[in-house]
């Protein structure tokens, strides 16, 4: 290269441009997927969560796996559509039909490799560029990454002790948690969900319900989810496997309007036209189908109902002086309302990290800004690791008032 004048004498190749990306491109790379680091040693995490690895039903779900892996399987000689596996879809249907009160056919479920999957296809495929999502404030930030990747705009909905407020937004599109708000644990009572239901009808919009980790719970009735309430099609139900079995289990679906069913499956198809984790789907399909994951549902819901109750019994004798659990009876972590300064909350979690422990600041969640509260996640604690989790905290918070 230096013969034909490319390169001289003693010099270096010039650093090549960064290649331009698009518009998308650009968006993505200006919001950052989170990532999940190990749990360093020692330390007692609230902001983990997952299973605790001596509760999976292993035995189970490896004879699952054999079976689908098996003669009697069928894995080698059969086709499995961009919908997902048949057999798990017919599962879901019958589970959701038992616990939801949900009426839908195997036809009308699509599968996805996690529910975030779901969720991005359902976002591309129903916001123009440059119109309004409605999404909860405080509500998950990977929604909200979605709707921004996707060219939308944020319109922020305001949640209080109930759950989402019901406004009458100028908008085509809303994501809602209905059965137990991300993050603060309300349950939408049914007037709100009946008046989220005539908004939709008025204003032609479609409601993404975001199930995500109520099949757990110890305490109260269940109210119906918005797709069980759902009379005009306005409704697609979304849920996953990844907490009620374990993180690695990329399994989502979502229950969707018939008129909503070959877009989302082309869709689907466009980004895997061979659906990934047919063995997974198959191991599931028949894990459900033998009572297993009914089993594993019953018995872990006692398991952290009791954590939780521990959980919440201790944060308020140690640090209710500082920290407001908020009630609730479902799911796999605490919201606690910060009740001092917003530096106090600072120098607060500085100490906790430094005593051995760590939790959720619960500002990633917010649009607005809003008073400090904090998630302390438990499904992975037994009584022990809670205990000493939250007496490491209760020393946090005396170094901080021993420093000021």
């Amino acid at each position: 290269m230096t013969a034909e004048g490319v390169l001289g004498y003693g010099n270096r190749p010039a650093a090549a441009a960064p290649i331009t990306l698009s518009s998308w491109g650009e968006r993505l790379m200006e919001r950052q997927l989170t990532v999940y680091g190990q749990v360093g040693d020692g330390l007692i995490s609230f902001r983990s969560s997952g299973m605790q690895a001596g509760q999976f039903p292993y035995a189970e779900w490896r004879s699952a796996l054999n079976y689908a892996g098996g003669k009697r399987g069928g894995l080698l000689n059969s086709y499995c559509p961009p919908q997902g596996d048949e057999g798990l879809r017919r599962a879901i249907a019958a589970h959701l039909g038992i616990t939801r009160g949900i009426r839908a056919g195997a036809g009308q479920i699509v599968l996805f490799s996690g529910s975030m999957q779901g969720i991005v296809i359902l976002t591309q495929l129903l916001l123009e560029q440059g119109s309004c999502a409605v999404v909860e404030d405080p509500g998950y930030h990977g929604i909200r990454r979605a709707v921004e990747i996707s060219g939308g705009k944020l319109l922020p909905g305001r949640v209080d002790a109930e759950g989402l407020v019901p406004e009458d937004w100028a908008a085509r599109l809303l994501f809602v948690t209905p059965s137990r708000q991300f993050p603060t644990g309300a349950v939408l009572p049914l007037e709100r969900r009946r008046r989220l239901l005539d908004w939709a009808r008025r204003h032609e919009a479609v409601i993404i319900e975001d199930d995500y980790d109520s099949e757990f719970r110890w305490g109260g009735r269940p109210i119906e989810p918005l797709k069980a309430l759902d009379r005009e099609e306005r409704v697609v139900y979304v849920g996953s496997f990844s907490n009620s079995m374990f993180f690695g289990l990329r399994v989502g679906f979502a229950v969707l309007p018939p008129s909503l069913v070959a877009p989302v499956t082309a869709a689907k198809a466009l980004y895997e036209p061979l659906p990934a984790g047919q063995l997974e789907q198959r191991a599931l399909a028949r894990f459900m189908g033998t009572g297993g994951y009914s089993r594993h549902l019953r018995r872990m819901t006692r398991i952290y109902g009791e954590r939780a109750q521990l959980l919440r019994k201790l944060l308020t004798a140690q640090l209710g002086d500082v920290l407001e659990v908020l009630p609730g009876d479902a799911g796999l972590h605490l919201y606690a309302r910060w009740l001092r300064s917003d530096a106090e909350f600072s120098a607060f979690r500085a100490a906790a990290l430094r005593r051995g422990t760590d939790f959720r600041d619960a500002a990633l969640y917010r649009i607005r800004p809003s008073s400090a509260a904090a998630c302390f996640s438990f499904a992975h604690l037994d009584a022990a690791a809670l205990e000493e989790g939250v007496n490491r905290l209760l020393h946090a918070w005396k170094d901080v008032q021993n420093r000021s």
